[in-house]
């Protein structure tokens, strides 16, 4: 009796861990399109003013640059670090801006798609290059486990992608997550530099658990749809 209830038991625990997973992943995707539907009016504004879901994404890839460019040369002044912060944050506004015009005014595009993920991934790589040469990241290490952490996110989901597998919020640390985290570091090491130390191993860390978090999700996919198939 005890034997045929284990299978059972197995499969009850299994389907509750999957059922608060799907139900976390959705709180999450939830959030993010209720912070999309926000900038609505910053979207008809943009639009009025002929800003294009293209031209806000280079806005936004500028900022992130001359966010890059003030961190490296900030020597932990706190008026610079407040500056890279703000300018990083602006950045972030515009790389979800893009996308909301881009979807109320009927403009999305392949080429628009493509263009905004390049240059998010250069935008990505200028910060975290920018803090490294900043030398406020004591340990380079850190960093550049953060930056491939970075890159590999994006990468790892255009490949999941391209196989058919959604991988919309799937893993801890996609791009707003991860800008949020260095935002938050940058603003505490304004009072305490080590701040941005510990911000930048803790995005080191989430980055690529998030990418082994994805590989893993690719891997049961593809296993289920080869069962599906056979």
């Amino acid at each position: 009796m005890l034997a045929r209830q284990k299978p059972t038991f197995t499969v009850a625990l299994k389907y509750r861990a999957l059922t608060y997973e799907i139900s976390e992943l959705t709180l999450l995707t939830k959030l993010k399109k209720k912070v999309q539907q926000m900038l609505s009016s910053e979207a008809k504004a943009a639009h009025k003013i002929g800003l294009t879901p293209n031209l806000v994404s280079a806005i936004g890839f500028i900022l992130a640059i001359l966010s890059a460019l003030t961190y490296a040369t900030t020597k932990g002044q706190p008026p610079q670090l407040l500056l890279a912060t703000i300018l990083l944050l602006a950045s972030g506004f515009c790389d979800t801006l893009d996308g909301v015009i881009a979807r109320t005014y009927h403009q999305l595009s392949l080429f628009g798609g493509f263009m905004d993920s390049l240059l998010d991934r250069y935008a990505d790589a200028a910060v975290y290059v920018g803090i490294i040469l900043s030398g406020l990241q004591v340990y380079v290490f850190w960093g550049l486990a953060a930056l491939v952490g970075s890159l590999l996110v994006s990468y790892t989901r255009a490949k999941a992608e391209a196989a058919g597998i959604t991988m919309e919020s799937i893993g801890l640390a996609e791009r707003a997550e991860r800008m949020i985290i260095l935002a938050a570091a940058s603003l505490a090491a304004i009072f305490w530099l080590p701040a941005l130390n510990f911000g930048i191993v803790l995005l080191a860390v989430l980055s690529n658990l998030t990418v082994l978090q994805r590989g893993l999700h690719v891997y049961k996919a593809l296993k289920k749809n080869h069962k599906t198939e056979n």
